[in-house]
């Protein structure tokens, strides 16, 4: 995401006094803040959140229009990206438009994909296995619409979880347990409560702003990201229902949870994850101090931290500009990458037997964990890596409810899916590598499975 969100200068606080203007700076906007990402609420069967909603009230109010609307955006990324690229105008040689449209030959290929796997699957030209409803027609009539108006909402709310103290004021409290069981900072603790609450893209998002402001380190960050960014409950009740296993949602989110824990701790001390280095992002350097350097006691240390982060905030102008550069960088930056590698993830894993291949040495694997139906779960627990639905369309025709329990709770844990998180982790400043990406994937999938088929034996029989 945007470089420009960046830190001010690093917060001391020891025996700073707590104003009453500086504490009102932090509570008003940390506490909507909180409303919007991580309070949940029941609407009907489903569980949201606050901005949730609002991105639902909107896809819902322009409808069918959002293919088309999406079609669009990823054409004048290609058009805007080229004029810059060619013409070199003198409104985008430097600042936020320089950014955004003078990328590399890659990212430019990528945007070229975008808009014409877009504009082969909205007017329905070119090869089916391109156009069919289950390989484009996912990604821009499924995933689009709500990658369109969930971002537009995160992107310009954003700002009052992260820019006005309540990482700061979380981060002290629990910096210690975070520390000692992960290794990281407290302040990503915010990112797997959101993760939790809204969606694992949300997480990523607030990650890769606090890297590029200096309150995560390399690797910090590249752990956080791969670790922490889960699916939300939402979507959680959305595979239970689909794959017809809602009637054990608690135990199959038990299982998540305690295998997704478990995960989080042992992949980032292993490579690639424990190999990178402990430096920041240049532009900003180092903004973060989480060490109680005085004899207060936590909680008056931790609001110190987050009430001098709060009066240093950007003004409402400086967010308003940061605000609409994010949303530009999400749908002329972000999209494009999510429509071209889903399409094309989705396309090998429909059209192809790569995934059945790849899955062979896993049948035995399954086998030896007596889960029924082996054969055909195999290329369920690898295909996560194409897209997080996947597993649960692979599934959905096993009968042995015990297997579908079993790929159901995998494919949440894995984490790394090409058609979101993979594709904004890659256009992130965040350092990973797609073949860094692949080798977490199976990381994630060879710890959580044991884990998984072990509840599974003991919560379903």
């Amino acid at each position: 995401m945007s470089s420009h969100l960046r830190s001010a200068d690093n917060i001391n606080t020891e025996g700073a006094p707590l104003s009453t203007h500086g504490l009102i700076k932090f509570l008003v906007p940390s506490i909507l803040g909180v409303l919007l990402f991580l309070v949940p609420f029941s609407t009907g069967d489903t569980i949201n959140i606050g901005m949730g909603l609002m991105a639902d009230g909107l896809k819902a109010l322009l409808g069918e229009a959002l293919p088309a609307i999406a079609t669009l955006v990823l054409c004048l990324s290609v058009l805007l990206t080229a004029i810059v690229k060619l013409a070199r105008p003198t409104w985008a040689r430097a600042g936020m438009l320089h950014e955004l449209f003078d990328v590399a030959p890659l990212w430019v290929i990528m945007r070229a994909l975008g808009a014409l796997f877009a504009l082969m699957t909205y007017f329905q030209v070119g090869p089916a296995f391109i156009t069919a409803s289950f390989t484009g027609g996912v990604m821009l009539n499924d995933l689009a619409p709500v990658l369109l108006t969930f971002f537009f909402f995160a992107a310009i709310l954003l700002p009052f979880l992260v820019d006005f103290g309540f990482m700061e004021f979380i981060g002290s409290l629990v910096r210690t347990p975070f520390r000692i069981i992960f290794g990281l900072p407290g302040r990503s603790a915010i990112d797997a409560t959101a993760s939790w609450m809204g969606s694992g893209t949300v997480g990523v998002l607030i990650t890769t702003q606090q890297y590029e402001q200096g309150f995560y380190n390399r690797r910090e960050a590249s752990a956080i990201a791969t670790n922490f960014s889960i699916v939300s409950i939402a979507f959680a009740l959305l595979v239970t229902s689909f794959i017809g296993i809602n009637h054990l949602f608690v135990p199959f989110y038990l299982t998540v949870v305690v295998a997704g824990l478990v995960a989080a701790v042992i992949v980032p001390r292993l490579p690639p994850l424990s190999r990178k280095p402990n430096t920041y992002y240049e532009p900003v350097g180092c903004q973060i101090q989480e060490e109680n350097t005085g004899n207060q006691n936590l909680l008056r240390y931790s609001l110190g931290v987050a009430v001098a982060r709060a009066e240093k905030a950007p003004g409402p102008a400086r967010l308003a500009r940061l605000a609409l550069y994010n949303v530009a960088d999400i749908f002329f930056g972000l999209l494009p990458l999510v429509i071209a590698i889903g399409t094309v993830a989705l396309v090998l894993a429909e059209f192809t037997p790569l995934f059945t291949w790849l899955s062979y040495p896993m049948v035995p694997v399954l086998e030896w964990m007596q889960i029924p139906e082996a054969a055909a779960a195999a290329p369920a627990t690898l295909v996560g890596f194409a897209d997080m639905f996947l597993p649960a369309v692979l599934a959905s025709d096993i009968e042995s409810e015990l297997t579908r329990f079993v790929i159901a709770c995998l494919s949440l844990t894995q984490l790394i899916y090409m058609s979101e998180i993979g594709a904004l982790l890659m256009k992130s400043k965040i350092p990973l590598k797609l073949w860094e990406l692949v080798a977490i994937f199976l990381l994630r999938t060879a710890i959580t499975l044991p884990i998984i088929v072990l509840m599974a034996h003991w919560l379903v029989g």
